[in-house]
């Protein structure tokens, strides 16, 4: 097949349909090849297709087609000949992090059967050194390996005789004896101490210098690392629980989501960038509030406000009001470059170019909103998306508030409209209390308050009375609790 006499695709089903059958074809020629598992790549799938890569690339483009999207489904093949990891093997995997300062210790291991993967890449680690990262078997002291038997991989490069006598004393023996220990507590069965091996990656810094915290940091993680490994941990509801929540040392601050309703969104609309930071310096925290960058204060200072607005708010989940018209996708990069947690588009912008700011948000892996001011039938024009937007936003301008209820009832039309669809619904424009608890009694999921904060004497007094709305707004998880394992 010839990139001329190879008929275009017409549709967006039908390339997605011709790339993947193109890449199962090329995922089986080249496990055949290679002897191993293959991922299906652009240019081996434009090659089975007998075109120029640079030609597939214009497809995907004209059609908005992302490749590893579509493909994912491709998995690596089982091939003849081609040898596959053994089924039915125990292969367990353990990680812990124990400690404070130099000596703190990380330890990921894998334990599992000798005849299987664990096995293998036990024998490979014993029989292949690496300069700075040679492995060696724990023990306990010299002539006695605890069982069963464990190899020591260190992660930092040993480069001279101070750091390995760290990992060749106190880590050694930690992990050794956590090992023999676990056995004689029970963690490990003692009818598989023959059969299994350990392979334990270690974590030691070249500043330590304390070996008895090293070697009590080490035995902790090594054991904990088995008590993980053998519990399966975690389960994936503590994964869903704590993902949005935790905050990584190394990180330095939480990256929120949008995973609990009801929310509390402050526009932050003055066109002042000192002034809207003492706002926010004086909004109470709470897990429950999303900052908004309003559109007048973009406007004056462009997207690059936000990355300064961080500064006294690094925690906060921020919303860029783009009410983007145009180049979706282009605004979306703007933003997302600038640290916006999620955008907003105006309903009122053409179908492709909503369809066009909306996959360039997921892709980037932040929020996508629409903004439905003036939009005489959103249900109408959300049909016309092929992607779902993150948020709906039902708003009334500033220049059309009466202090009326602000067409709440396309809460629940909009519910019906899209069961099979998740997405959070907004309601915006002279938000009160009052209409705040309506919106909220309705089934709205975030209420966007705006002049009733911004311009109060008392901002955090009026952020609380918003706050105090709904037994679920006053739980604040994060206030009050103290992090444990």
């Amino acid at each position: 097949m010839s990139e001329k006499n190879f008929k275009k695709p017409e549709t967006r089903e039908e390339l997605v349909r011709i790339l993947t059958d193109a890449a199962k074809k090329e995922v089986e020629a080249r496990s055949l090849l290679s002897g191993k598992p293959a991922k299906p790549t652009v240019s081996g799938t434009a090659k089975i297709l007998g075109i120029h890569r640079d030609t597939l690339y214009s497809w995907l483009r004209e059609f908005n087609v992302d490749f590893d999207e579509v493909v994912a489904c491709v998995s690596a093949v089982e091939v003849s000949g081609v040898r596959q990891p053994p089924k039915g093997y125990t292969y367990l995997i353990g990680e812990a992090f124990v400690g404070e300062g130099n000596e703190a210790a990380h330890i990921d291991l894998l334990i599992g059967d000798k005849d299987g993967p664990v096995g293998e890449a036990f024998a490979n680690g014993l029989a292949h050194l690496s300069m700075g990262h040679t492995p060696l078997l724990a023990v306990i002291r010299p002539n006695l390996p605890p069982k069963p038997h464990t190899l020591l991989v260190p992660k930092v490069t040993v480069k001279n005789l101070e750091d390995a006598n760290k990992v060749f004393g106190p880590a050694q023996a930690a992990v050794a004896k956590a090992i023999a220990d676990a056995v004689e507590e029970g963690i490990i069965p003692k009818d598989k101490v023959d059969d299994w091996v350990v392979v334990c990656s270690v974590f030691v810094h070249p500043k330590a210098s304390d070996h008895r915290k090293i070697y009590h940091y080490n035995y902790s993680a090594t054991k904990l690392a088995l008590k993980r490994a053998m519990a399966r941990y975690p389960s994936l509801e503590k994964v869903f629980y704590d993902k949005d929540r935790a905050k990584h040392p190394m990180l330095g601050y939480r990256v929120p989501r949008l995973w609990r309703p009801p929310y509390l969104q402050i526009s932050l609309d003055i066109p002042d960038l000192e002034r809207t930071k003492k706002i926010i310096m004086q909004i109470p925290r709470s897990d429950r509030i999303i900052l908004e960058a309003g559109t007048p204060l973009i406007k004056r200072y462009g997207t690059k406000v936000i990355s300064e607005l961080r500064e006294v708010a690094k925690d906060i989940f921020f919303m860029a009001d783009l009410k983007t018209l145009d180049v979706g996708k282009v605004e979306v990069d703007i933003a997302f470059e600038e640290t916006a947690d999620g955008v907003i588009a105006a309903g009122l912008a053409p179908t492709e170019t909503l369809d066009a700011f909306i996959y360039e948000a997921k892709r980037l892996g932040i929020y996508a909103a629409v903004d439905m001011l003036n939009v005489e039938d959103p249900i109408r024009k959300l049909k016309t998306l092929r992607d779902f937007p993150d948020v709906i936003i039902i708003h009334r301008g500033i220049d059309e508030e009466t202090g009326k209820t602000i067409g709440l009832e396309l809460i629940q039309e909009l519910r019906q409209a899209f069961r099979d669809k998740k997405f959070l619904i907004a309601v915006a424009g002279g938000i009160i209390p009052e209409t705040a608890r309506e919106a909220l009694e309705k089934g709205a999921d975030i209420v966007v308050v705006g002049r009733y904060v911004t311009q109060s004497k008392d901002i955090e007094r009026s952020v609380r009375e918003f706050l105090e709305l709904t037994p679920e707004m006053r739980e604040d998880i994060d206030v009050y609790r103290v992090h444990v394992e």
